[in-house]
């Protein structure tokens, strides 16, 4: 028995099941690769599914949370300290929100969806519209606007007043808006619907979006929390279009591994929704996540790695289609966000196969395979992967 055997031996016996078994037991890791526990060493090609930016191991990331381990971890929001505070006006800086604009730090991706919630039902009304397929968390709010009928039919009743639109439909959004009328609070939607696929929002859907909430006083709340943060060569996916929304949600890719959410307010009006005593979190900003996150952003804008993932996710979505595979219909995505998309459903016979080969890849559906590798990967490693993945779609042919 290996060692990650027995590990997992133990995680069946303390852990509650909701993951099922994991694949492996990860150790350690060292810019875009990580090593198991028994010593083997994968490429890193997932990044905690878009959560580890900078890699594993950033120095910069490793100085800043150590120098702030050093200091203070937490406080309490009976208190504030410098890194929420220069982390905030440094988060309204990229997100090219306006003067009087406001961040609610939390700590997932989840908790900022259930901050939007709230801050929709400020409004006065209570109808939310959001998309089909779409991914917005577990909590039972957050739970309510995602799609997956597995993750909710065993929590139902949710939150009523939920519309599921099909995704980049015009007509079906315009048609939800009107039937919803004087009700209608927000409409949320991922610029990029990374769980269902890696599909991307059509810009003239978003516009029509912004069009209509605008129209009927409701808000436009953009969940970037898997595609922003620099990830498709944009800080924010929705910023390759001229939309500007009403609040934005962001997590995962936020402080580089360190756990922390936010929700970001557009302007005076729909920041002073939200008012004293209305929402809270123990540790939401507390200075570690906050120091982190400031580490992050400013590696980031230092070492030009909007540009470099935009370069990098165009080089492997180029290289995957070059390979003329019969296996591989195609390329989704943007920058460091892609899906291979395969002609058969053998996506978890590949993932299961590049792991064994060295490669940590998702089986986001039957027939694609998502990449949310850490913006500093490089050309070297692409090439790895691009002379590895043949033969592994050929294996998973046999074996699927």
């Amino acid at each position: 028995m290996t060692h990650a055997d027995e590990l997992l031996d133990r995680y069946r016996a303390a852990l509650i099941p909701v993951f099922g078994v994991p694949q492996t037991v990860l150790s350690h890791g060292d810019g875009c690769y990580v090593v198991d526990v028994d010593g083997k060493r994968y490429l890193d090609l997932l990044g905690g599914i878009a959560v580890n930016t900078l890699g594993h191991g950033h120095p910069a990331l490793v100085e800043a949370i150590t120098k702030q381990v050093s200091q203070v971890m937490h406080i309490s929001n009976f208190f504030t300290s410098e890194p929420q505070v220069e982390l905030a006006e440094k988060v309204i800086e990229i997100c090219r929100a306006p003067e009087g604009s406001g961040v609610f730090f939390s700590n997932s991706g989840a908790e900022a969806i259930e901050a939007a919630i709230k801050l929709s039902r400020r409004t006065g009304r209570s109808r939310i519209i959001a998309a089909q397929n779409a991914f917005h968390g577990r909590t039972t709010g957050a739970l309510a606007l995602t799609w997956k009928v597995a993750y909710r039919a065993p929590f139902e009743p949710l939150m009523p007043g939920v519309t599921h639109v099909p995704y980049n439909d015009t007509a079906a959004l315009e048609a939800a808006v009107a039937e919803a009328g004087d009700d209608l609070a927000a409409v949320v939607l991922e610029p990029i619907q990374g769980e269902a696929g890696v599909i991307l929002a059509d810009p003239a859907y978003l516009r029509l979006a912004r069009e209509l909430t605008t129209r009927a006083g409701a808000l436009l709340v953009l969940d970037e929390i898997q595609c922003g943060m620099g990830r498709t060569g944009h800080w924010l996916a929705h910023h390759a279009t001229d939309v500007v929304p009403d609040a934005v949600t962001l997590a995962k890719g936020l402080a580089g591994g360190v756990p922390v959410g936010a929700l970001v307010t557009y302007g005076p009006a729909v920041t002073g929704l939200l008012t004293g005593g209305q929402h809270g979190s123990t540790f939401g900003g507390n200075p570690l996540a906050c120091a982190a996150g400031l580490a992050t952003i400013r590696t980031i804008e230092t070492d030009g790695l909007l540009a470099h993932a935009a370069g990098m996710g165009a080089a492997l979505a180029d290289g995957v289609e070059a390979l003329g595979h019969p296996r591989v219909s195609g390329t989704r995505g943007r920058g460091l966000l892609l899906a291979i998309t395969l002609t058969q459903p053998v996506a978890a016979s590949a993932m299961s196969l590049a792991r064994a080969a060295g490669f940590l890849v998702n089986a986001v559906a039957p027939d694609a395979l998502r990449l949310a590798p850490p913006l500093i990967l490089g050309q070297g490693e692409i090439d790895s992967f691009l002379a590895a993945l043949p033969g592994l779609l050929d294996a998973a042919e046999v074996a699927g």
